[in-house]
């Protein structure tokens, strides 16, 4: 799709903000922006002035389509509580673009989500990268597997120690993990050496791929010492290490930041509903990027509305959030984190054209998302006091 915005405050995060400019996509990309932008003729000019254009905004952790709102038993496809180990499973198989959580989404300015399964097992499964808007998950597609999620601390020791089963305690959640690991080292060893035909297991060969360095670990963990786990666990088998959650990571956010760790942060509205949570602030991701820890923001939807990610950043800036860090930690960081960002998280020619017109500075709590655009086509507009979503269904 071909689009021209024009006239508004351009503010692309991987560049100075452009008073007065242009985006222009065409063919679903981004192929200029800047203020003397040639606009090609028969290509749709949006007048944007007034308002401030952004990139799309980028969730690093939600539940989108897995975790539907309104939908009881029926729509939770979050956790398989069956095996500890679930890293054969994908999130892509559970996703329901009807959620109406993709509606909030956009309505948030929120066009990319990487979608995790839950941390109801040890191993949740693997996650996948999808843009707010379409008809099936295979349209929405962006990128999948993206990372493979794990979980430490109460959840899965909770959910097995209710089954009378290992894990039950923080021991056996690490102990599955490395038996996981283990189990892999030795499958693809075997498989190097196997001479014809080799009986593959789905369960290794994705770890396997954590293991070379393919895909990253998403730890979920809130407290120190869970945090402390998680490095020492992707020390011993060498894998990158993405810490989901870091709750308490302002306490030991010099480790993190020694250690290059990245921390996907929040979510932030809540309260403090376990023990995991007491030391639950909104000034951690300010400490975190302080101390030199990248982070990105998350809402972990629907634990929080996945419109209010915006929201979290801009109180997060209240408590000591550097603001430009806080723009950054909801578009080009957890682009980056998430392996996304030749695809997503700034307006730079290249990039898929996914562009927010906002009536305002986006970390004003005032400020609404007015026109959305994924890959060039509008799909969200705000207008006569509500916002409305462009059916993705051919009706013809």
């Amino acid at each position: 799709m071909n689009v021209a915005i024009t006239g508004g405050r351009v503010v692309p995060v991987s560049g100075d903000p452009i008073e007065n400019g242009t985006v222009l996509v065409q063919d679903g990309k981004v192929v200029a922006v800047g203020a003397d932008v040639a606009v090609p003729d028969g290509v749709p000019v949006v007048d944007a002035a007034g308002g401030w254009v952004l990139p799309g905004f980028v969730e690093a952790h939600g539940h989108l389509g897995v975790h539907e709102e309104g939908e009881g038993w029926a729509g939770q496809d979050t956790n398989e509580m069956t095996d500890p180990n679930g890293a054969r499973l994908r999130a892509l198989d559970a996703i329901n673009p009807a959620d109406i959580g993709f509606a909030d989404a956009l309505s948030g300015g929120v066009t990319t989500a990487v979608i995790k399964p839950g941390s109801g097992n040890v191993i949740g499964g693997q996650t996948v990268a999808v843009k707010c808007w379409g008809r099936t998950a295979d349209e929405m597609l962006l990128r999948e597997p993206v990372s493979v999620k794990s979980a430490l601390g109460e959840n899965p020791k909770r959910v097995y120690g209710d089954q009378k089963k290992l894990p039950s305690t923080r021991q056996g959640v690490a102990a599955v993990i490395r038996d996981a690991f283990t189990r892999t080292q030795d499958y693809v060893a075997r498989k190097a050496a196997a001479d014809g035909p080799f009986e593959r297991d789905n369960t290794s060969e994705i770890l396997s791929q954590v293991l070379d360095g393919t895909l990253p670990w998403c730890q979920h963990c809130h407290r120190a010492d869970d945090i402390a786990t998680a490095l020492r666990l992707a020390e011993e088998f060498g894998y990158r290490l993405v810490v989901n959650h870091g709750t308490e990571g302002h306490l030991i956010a010099d480790l993190l930041a020694e250690k290059n760790i990245p921390v996907v942060v929040g979510p932030l509205f809540t309260t403090r509903s376990k023990v995991e949570l007491r030391q639950r602030t909104l000034r951690t991701p300010g400490v975190l990027a302080a101390a030199g820890v990248e982070i990105a923001i998350t809402t972990d939807h629907p634990v929080v509305p996945i419109n209010f990610l915006v929201h979290q950043a801009t109180l997060a800036v209240k408590e000591g959030l550097d603001r430009d860090v806080a723009l950054a930690s909801i578009t080009t960081n957890p682009a980056r984190i998430m392996g996304l960002d030749d695809r997503v998280g700034s307006l730079a020619p290249g990039l898929d054209g996914d562009v927010v017109i906002w009536s305002g500075d986006p970390l004003d709590v005032m400020s609404r998302a007015l026109r959305v655009f994924v890959e060039g086509r509008e799909v969200y507009r705000y207008e006569d006091g509500e916002g409305v979503v462009a059916s993705p269904y051919r009706t013809s």
